[in-house]
């Protein structure tokens, strides 16, 4: 009787243990920890935008574009789990919102815009096994991607497009903050008019914000009434006032040719009669590409991944059809690129660097 009782309860036993070996197995074929290190089979991703908002026809609403393609691609929802953001009104929201995003076990969270650095720097030294990424700035800790772009070559084919279309040779630059991403900016635009019209003369002025769209309006009366025919913006938010001024002069006098150049991402749809094209910063597909490298387990923590012509990461929008000398502009774009891409002409990105540059 002993004898049976113990074989019954052995064959109990390891019954019981086959059973939880299968659940066991079963668990770990279930959960793809390639994409988020074991947390769950589904990879999720979330940013935090600067204080321009994610609506600011711009910077912040193209890595929303591009995170919201990324999310419908992979069959994600809008929400925790799947894809979100997280809007700043001031830079004192940007580690609460980082915070915020981690807690709720996104596996990626961007920071968009250099003004999160600190707080990214923070947070990820805070959270080491969340993973970051932050656009336009490095930060050095080895849970955070720093995701940069040759800016200067976009906003090189910008000056070119200014260069060719200006009647006054009078042309303008509205910068946001003076920082090494707008100088950027700056610097290839100045070097593209240069290379293509040397006649021509190019007005710098910085509004000292982002997210100021009557100063950028006002920057850009001031630029208009002193002679300047195009005027290019890098101001997020603020250089929604240059498209404000220039379609109210247009308004005025439509036969007057006055033309703007759009930041970012294509902003033709701001002023149909005005813009003449736009420099495409693809921070929308950076976003997808470095969200697709995470979850496929290949996360660029602790590097540099670095966005120009050649990554697709930068461009030019299509030259409006109601410019003058529109093919002209689109031949001579094309060359350019041609030669920036082969590493002929490599564009400046600082002010010294512009002081040297030469394009012959």
């Amino acid at each position: 009787m002993k004898k049976r009782n113990m074989g019954l309860v052995l064959s109990l036993v390891l019954a019981a243990g086959t059973l939880l070996g299968a659940c066991g197995k079963s668990d770990n074929q279930g959960t793809d920890t390639s994409k988020d290190g074991g947390k769950g089979d589904t990879f999720s991703v979330a940013m935090v935008t600067d204080s321009g908002g994610v609506d600011d026809k711009s910077f912040n609403q193209s890595a929303w574009e591009g995170i919201q393609k990324f999310g419908k691609d992979n069959g994600l929802k809008q929400g925790k789990g799947g894809y979100d953001y997280l809007q700043s009104k001031s830079d004192a929201d940007y580690v609460t919102n980082l915070n915020t995003l981690v807690r709720q076990d996104f596996d990626l969270v961007f920071g968009v815009g250099f003004k999160l650095k600190g707080a990214i720097e923070e947070i990820a030294k805070q959270q080491k096994d969340a993973h970051f990424a932050i656009v336009d700035e490095q930060v050095d800790q080895p849970n955070v991607a720093s995701v940069l772009f040759k800016e200067q070559e976009a906003s090189f084919l910008a000056g070119i497009a200014a260069a060719m279309t200006t009647k006054t040779n009078r042309i303008g630059f509205i910068g946001g903050m003076e920082s090494a991403v707008i100088e950027r900016f700056e610097a290839g635009f100045v070097a593209g008019v240069k290379a293509a019209n040397p006649k021509a003369v190019v007005d710098i002025d910085y509004a000292g914000a982002f997210d100021k769209a009557e100063t950028g309006k006002a920057i850009a009366s001031k630029m208009f009434t002193s002679g300047a025919d195009v005027i290019f913006h890098a101001a997020g938010d603020t250089g929604n006032g240059m498209f404000t001024e220039a379609n109210d002069r247009k308004k005025k006098n439509p036969e007057k040719e006055i033309w703007v150049i759009g930041v970012d991402r294509d902003q033709a749809d701001m002023g149909p009669d005005i813009v003449l094209t736009s420099a495409l910063k693809r921070v929308d597909v950076a976003v997808q590409d470095l969200s697709k490298k995470a979850m496929d387990g290949s996360f660029e923590g602790g590097k540099v991944v670095l966005y120009g012509l050649n990554e697709d990461g930068v461009g030019l929008a299509p030259i409006n059809d109601k410019a003058p000398n529109k093919d002209a502009i689109e031949k001579a774009v094309n060359e350019w690129i041609g030669k920036i891409k082969s590493g002929a002409v490599k564009v400046p990105g600082t002010r010294d660097e512009l002081k040297n540059f030469s394009a012959k």
